[in-house]
């Protein structure tokens, strides 16, 4: 199996000279199966390069799995070049919005209205299809099983289990491990401490003895602090969590884009030594734009 980094930065794309070791576009990762089959995790701006490298190896059949609707997860796909191209097809998995009613068919409707882009999707020429997904529900994909995750942010979002041959892949999405909405003593707490217990242990299971692991961490331990609630973890949650699953290595990403390069390698720096005991065992990384990991 092999994952590759398109797109490795949070909220907004941020290309500049202090972002170029790590790069500046939002989420998008390759999956390979080793049946050289296509999978697609979100579709933030970095899909744009991804879909230019397709070029070299028509027609394309591209299973594109969307975490959830938020913008710098979706706003690549209008310029997926494969789209326009006869002979591709397009597959695209999410779950149902209970907001709008709708399944993962409205991230490319809503997109696609002449007021914000100027090709209806009827004038596309590759084939589109939808798969509305559930959680825990497997679905084959190829050669590869993927199972949704229910996790924890401000919209529906998943997490997807991806494995193939042996191999085993799990992508937070954007993910803020669940905590208590009470304080201790208020009434509440004690039935809701339950439900956050069972919650989080049912994602340490969909996790479970992955050989990667690439998790929302963006904000350090202190920066959460002011941002709780958000819907987003830390390096330091990543790395519990990549500990309590016995996970093999562990990418920690979508980067804070205010964040450069500099800055980036600094708090990841301190981090690892703050959670070294967690750390520990695990071969934790920082996902950067552009890298190739095989296994």
């Amino acid at each position: 199996m092999k994952v590759k980094f398109w797109g490795v930065r949070g909220s907004i794309a941020c290309p500049g000279p202090k972002t170029v070791r790590y790069g500046g576009n939002t989420t998008c990762i390759e999956i390979r199966t080793d049946n050289n089959e296509l999978i697609v995790l979100d579709a933030g701006t970095g899909i744009f390069q991804l879909s230019q490298a397709l070029l070299a190896e028509l027609p394309v059949t591209a299973n594109v799995l969307i975490t959830h609707s938020h913008w710098d997860h979706i706003q690549g796909l209008p310029l997926f070049i494969p789209n326009f191209i006869p002979g591709n097809t397009l597959r695209l998995h999410g779950g149902f919005d209970p907001v709008s009613g709708k399944g993962i068919e409205q991230v490319m409707s809503v997109q696609l209205q002449y007021s914000f882009f100027p090709v209806r999707e009827a004038e596309m020429k590759a084939r589109i299809e939808y798969v509305t997904l559930m959680p825990n529900e497997t679905v084959q994909v190829g050669s590869a099983k993927v199972t949704p995750c229910l996790l924890n942010h401000p919209v529906i979002d998943f997490g997807y289990r991806i494995e193939c041959d042996g191999k085993s892949v799990f992508f937070t999405g954007d993910h803020e491990p669940p905590y208590n909405i009470y304080e201790p003593g208020d009434d509440g707490h004690d039935e809701y401490q339950v439900f956050v217990d069972e919650k989080i242990r049912s994602i340490q299971d969909a996790m479970r003895g992955v050989d990667v692991l690439i998790a929302d961490s963006s904000y350090t331990d202190a920066e959460y602090a002011s941002k709780k609630g958000w819907g987003h973890g830390t390096y330091g949650s990543s790395i519990a969590t990549a500990k309590a699953a016995g996970v093999k290595v562990l990418y920690c990403t979508h980067h804070e884009p205010t964040r450069s390069d500099d800055a980036l390698e600094s708090v990841f720096a301190t981090a690892l030594e703050t959670h070294a005991a967690n750390a520990e065992g695990i071969d934790v990384r920082l996902a950067r734009e552009g890298e190739c990991y095989e296994f």
